[in-house]
Order: C-alpha cells, then sequence, then structure tokens
C-alpha cells in the first residue's frame, strides 16, 4: 500500500526519504517505457541526440513532459517544499540487463552549484526496481548531516557525472532497500546517502529522477538553466522557462538542450576533468 499523503512530510523530515509513492498505473508506467525506447532505436546512430534524450526526456518527450508534472508527485513534493515548484532535471537511470554499473555512496547536491538544499529528487519506476535489479539504497537520517566531501572515481561503471563518492565510511548494513513496482515513486533529499548495486536480472532497470526546486532557488554562478515550471508561479526569475514540448524529438528542443547542457557540462564538472565527463 502507498504512504497515505498526509504523512509524507513528518516521515520525510525523520528519515530524509519516502516510498512507495503511486505516481501513475503500471500500464501507464509500461507506455512511458516503451515511448523512451522507441525514441532511443530512431537515435540510435546519433549518439549525441541520444544522450541528450536520456538527460532531457521531459524536454524532448511530450509523454515525459506529463510525467513532471504529475499530480501525485506534484501532490508529494509540495509536502517538503511548497506550492510553487520547478524541476531543474528529470534525467533517466538505465542500467541494462545483466550490467555491472552501479551508483556509489554519494548525495545529490554535492556539485549541481544550487544555492541552498530546498530540493527533492523522485525517482520513478518504469520498470521493476528490486534489489536484484540494482534498486536505490537510503540511509535514514543520513540527509541532516549536510554535504560532505566527496572523491571523484570516474569509474565506467559508475552511473553518476563524475563518479562521486562520499569520502566518509558507510555502514553497507545502514542501507534501506528501496523496492519499487513500475509507476511508483521514492523520494528523497538532496543531501540523503544513497547509492545502487549492479542489475542482475534479465531486464533492464529504467527509472526518470525528477528533480523539483523551489522557485527561490537560483545557481550560485547565475546561469539561467533551463527549468520546466510544474505548479504555482515564478516570482524571481533566476532560470529560464522552458515550453512544453509541441512535438516529440523536435529540433529546436535539441538545440535548446544542446545549449543548457553546456551550461550544466561547466557547472557539474567544474574542477574536474571534462574529457571523462559522463552526461551532458
Amino acid at each position: 500500500m502507498a504512504l497515505a499523503l498526509e504523512t509524507i512530510s513528518d516521515t520525510y523530515d525523520r528519515d530524509g526519504f519516502v516510498f512507495p509513492i503511486d505516481a501513475v498505473s503500471a500500464a501507464e508506467a509500461t507506455a512511458l517505457r516503451a515511448d523512451l525506447e522507441a525514441a532511443e532505436a530512431e537515435l540510435a546512430d546519433d549518439p549525441e541526440r541520444l544522450a541528450l534524450l536520456r538527460s532531457y526526456p521531459d524536454r524532448l518527450l511530450p509523454s515525459f513532459d506529463a510525467l513532471v508534472r504529475n499530480p501525485n508527485l506534484i501532490s508529494a513534493a509540495s509536502e517538503v517544499l511548497g506550492p510553487d515548484l520547478m524541476v531543474w532535471s528529470s534525467g533517466l537511470f538505465i542500467k541494462e540487463a545483466n550490467s555491472p554499473k552501479i551508483v556509489s555512496w554519494h548525495q545529490d547536491l554535492t556539485y549541481w552549484g544550487l544555492d541552498n538544499a530546498d530540493e527533492t529528487t523522485c525517482w520513478v519506476a518504469l520498470s521493476n526496481a528490486d534489489e536484484a535489479s540494482g534498486c536505490m539504497k537510503f540511509v535514514p537520517g543520513s540527509h541532516k548531516a549536510n554535504l560532505v566531501p566527496h572523491v571523484d572515481t570516474f569509474d565506467e561503471n559508475n552511473l553518476l557525472t563524475r563518479g562521486q563518492e562520499v569520502a566518509v565510511d558507510v555502514n553497507e548494513e545502514d542501507g534501506v532497500a528501496v523496492e519499487l513496482k513500475p509507476g511508483q515513486s521514492s523520494m528523497h533529499h538532496g543531501h540523503l546517502f544513497h547509492a545502487s548495486g549492479p542489475n542482475t536480472t534479465d531486464d533492464r532497470r529504467t527509472g526518470s529522477a525528477i528533480r523539483y526546486i523551489k522557485t527561490s532557488m537560483k545557481q550560485r554562478t547565475d546561469d539561467k538553466m533551463l527549468v520546466a515550471l510544474v505548479s504555482g508561479e515564478d516570482r524571481y526569475g533566476h532560470f529560464t522557462i522552458a515550453d512544453t514540448p509541441k512535438g516529440r524529438l523536435l529540433a529546436e528542443d535539441f538545440e535548446r538542450c544542446h545549449a543548457d547542457a553546456m551550461i550544466k557540462r561547466r557547472v557539474l564538472y567544474e574542477g574536474a576533468d571534462t574529457s571523462k565527463a559522463k552526461r551532458y
């Protein structure tokens, strides 16, 4: 049974996460996955645009734009951030069948260049996410530690931008496995310690990490990154508000995403060797 929305705020404040949240039906999740995989097939011979699709699905596919505006997700995020919400990104995390790809223990907000922590990530499963397929693990209460030092590994099997991992010991036994069925979501704080293991199953594990922020947030560099205004109003003007896609995989939308990716690349890889970049 999904967690009642009225309990989200208290649980989130104590643990730094909540799950499962029923975002869309299993049938809707299957349709989203099918739309994504059809787009991947169409872009198979265009690696640059394929990479943009996986970083900006909501800006290139109307179905994923609708997902970030999903009322169940907006309601959950509003419980912890209030009514005025933007989506900073909604990148895909894909582990192919029988893949060694992992995500090391890390905190999301380490390298994003945002001016405070008014952010939450809703991770929506488009396929089964369990321990065998490499679901996320959360350390309850670790969001209260604020940001801790990280080291960059750029490990080829690490899905994170810099292969970053916390430079402190994490007891694996403290991690809670966040198992989700297709269409379900978890929600976690940007300071929460989390990680995930390899996919040992015969099906790819696919999820969209939708990063909701308050409209009052801004980049410390004053860059006006491309965002979607999904709830309430923007009274600050700190970001560039994207229009809803008027079609599927449109050239003009790829151009906007490419321009934004250049900004994100500079911000996310500040002080690092960008030749090793995995996203943007």
